[in-house]
């Protein structure tokens, strides 16, 4: 069936004043040019499970080349400067944004607010079904860009984990085409990720005092991304006070047998855009901000169920404006600070690094 046909079958409704000029979900319909606005809260569609919105014109040709990259933005406001780094790696052309809340803010804030982009158009995901949906695959395999806004990191986890829709967002990646998360959309990015599957949202004091809490639910083998591979990450990073539960997210996978399993958390306001060697550059908010490399240089001595972690020794370096992260092989050059976290008793102490583990991380 053809994709305009398909995704016309599977409307609910669409508002009689949005019909004239609305293409639906990536037609390319020659000549077609969406007549949507941002203020207008409507959907442009609804289909089985997921609505849909749209701006800008789809038929437009990409004026530019596509290059692989990885845009980890900590949560909060949107660092503009690195969603121009994203958008220019999508060759100035068709940006699909995914999320399970929310509506058209996303897509209207690429389109309207940041610019340079031929289209924006947004899933809004409320069963797992529609990760299977042939529109919604056909319309994220044209996408320049894809990007996975903010929410509930447990909906994608139940919606999209081992779907069509996961083998998608891995071959994205893998043709070379850039693709970007925040927040929710951040922590699933590792090949770990802190899913929240219990509907809470683990601290740092719960996880130090019980590292194996069952609050405590890590992800494995859902996105498959280059560079990280033996990351897990963590988003709202300081502002929250994330860097204990962080660590004891790499002690659980280190105690059960995850050798090479390493943190990067980043801070709100901020991305870390990681390009296609994996050399990553941080574009700091308004008020700074870093990203927050978590290195374990010995085993965790404690990882047990009620009690409290025992993990010494582990490297925490901070990656500013000036540095650049080398993930192949964790490289940091110019860091902004460089520290040592030590998990005893339910409490996690930073101190200054020697100067041989700061040489080491240079």
């Amino acid at each position: 069936m053809h994709l305009f046909a398909k995704l016309s079958a599977s409307l609910i409704r669409v508002p009689s004043r949005l019909l004239a000029g609305v293409v639906l979900a990536a037609c390319m319909l020659p000549g077609a040019v969406i007549a949507t606005t941002a203020a207008s809260p409507a959907p442009v569609a609804e289909g089985d499970g997921y609505r849909y919105y749209a701006i800008g014109d789809l038929a437009a040709a990409r004026p530019g080349p596509v290059e692989p990259g990885l845009m980890l933005v900590g949560g909060g406001q949107w660092p503009h400067d690195a969603f121009r780094w994203m958008i220019e790696r999508a060759g100035h052309g068709h940006i699909v944004i995914l999320r399970a809340s929310g509506a058209a803010e996303a897509q209207d804030e690429f389109y309207n607010d940041i610019g340079g982009v031929a289209s924006a158009q947004t899933f809004v995901f409320s069963d797992r079904k529609a990760a299977s949906d042939p529109a919604v695959l056909a319309a994220l395999e044209a996408a320049d860009g894809i990007f996975i806004a903010g929410g509930d990191q447990a909906n994608y986890v139940r919606y999209w984990k081992g779907t069509p829709l996961n083998a998608v967002l891995d071959r994205h990646v893998r043709d070379g085409k850039p693709l970007g998360g925040t927040s929710a959309g951040l922590a699933i990015l590792g090949a770990w990720a802190y899913g929240a599957m219990d509907g809470g949202s683990m601290t740092s004091k719960v996880a130090l005092r019980d590292p194996l809490d069952p609050g405590m639910t890590l992800v494995a083998d859902f996105l498959h991304l280059p560079y990280l591979g033996h990351v897990i990450t963590d988003s709202h990073f300081a502002k929250r006070d994330r860097l204990g539960r962080l660590v004891a997210f790499v002690a659980k996978l280190r105690s059960e047998g995850v050798a090479d399993v390493v943190g990067l958390g980043i801070d709100e306001d901020a991305a870390l855009c990681i390009d296609g060697d994996g050399v990553g550059r941080l574009y700091p908010g308004d008020e700074g901000g870093f990203a927050w490399l978590v290195q374990p240089t010995r085993p965790p001595a404690r990882v047990e169920r009620g009690r409290s972690l025992e993990f010494s020794d582990v490297r925490v370096t901070g990656i500013g404006a000036d540095s650049r992260l080398r993930l192949p092989g964790l490289e940091v050059q110019a860091p902004a600070f460089e520290k040592i976290a030590d998990a005893s008793h339910g409490k996690l102490v930073l101190r200054d690094a020697a100067p041989a583990a700061r040489a080491a991380s240079r």
